[in-house]
Order: C-alpha cells, then structure tokens, then sequence
C-alpha cells in the first residue's frame, strides 16, 4: 500500500502504536488520579457524590462518585500515557483510531460520550477483563 491509497485504503498499524485515548466509563470512579498526573492538565473531570442507603439493619450509608464530565483536550494532549498507566480501575486505553482531526482548535477537545465510542476500537488484548460488553450487560 502506497501512501496515494489513503483514505480509501487505511495504514496497518503497528501493534504498539498510540492512536487515541478511549473511555471504559463504567470503570471510572472520578479519582482524579489521571487529571492530577497529567503533565499537560488536558483532562478534565467533574462528578457528583450519591449515597446509598444502607441494605442491612446494622449496616451503614455508602456513598461513591458519579462521572458528570470527563473531557481530554486533543491540542494539549502530548500522548505520554501517564493517566493510562496511573488509572488504578483500568478505565483508560488506547484505541488505534487516528482520524479525529476538527476543522477548529476547539474540536478537538472530546467528552466521554466520544472517548466512551472509541473503546469499540481498543484491541480485545489490551483490555483484558474490561470488555465493554460485559460491562453493559453486567448493568441491567
């Protein structure tokens, strides 16, 4: 394949390559750990407490975070890796998608909906027990 044959041809891509960061977002906990590391603070986090009642007599309220936002500049991203290896619940990946280019500099900030679709493209390997499938299915 010649380079003439893009974009109807798309490259192969090496197995170590780094396209994109992607979402698993059933597996955030809004830690923070990955916007706090960033050497670039291009991610960006909001979240909300909830608490749930307690389900025994002697047991005790719990409460945990709920993700609102998590959103990662693309023009200030340098692509180091460092929120994907400090994420301690695997919510992190990179996907081999490259072809998210935007007409503006604004464009290329994108929200968990569009990190979340990039999973499909994460190698199965790379995800290791974190399959979004499962994941949805273990939800309902």
């Amino acid at each position: 394949m010649s380079e003439n044959d893009y974009p109807a041809v798309l490259p192969e891509q090496g197995d170590r390559s780094r396209g994109v960061i992607a979402l698993l977002e059933s597996n955030c906990t809004v830690c923070m750990l990955c916007a706090r590391e960033c050497p670039d603070w291009c991610i960006e986090i909001e979240g909300h407490k909830v608490t749930t009642p307690a389900t025994t007599l002697q047991g005790r309220d719990r409460s945990h975070n709920i993700l609102d936002r998590f959103a990662i500049d693309f023009s200030l991203c340098m692509y180091c890796g460092i929120c994907i290896e400090v994420c301690p619940f695997d919510a992190l990946f990179w996907s081999p998608e490259f072809e998210y280019a935007a007409p503006t500099i604004g464009g290329l900030t994108h929200e968990k909906e569009q990190l979340g679709g990039w999973m499909q493209s994460v190698p199965i390997e790379a995800r290791g027990d974190n399959d979004p499938a499962d994941s949805a299915s273990d939800q309902r």
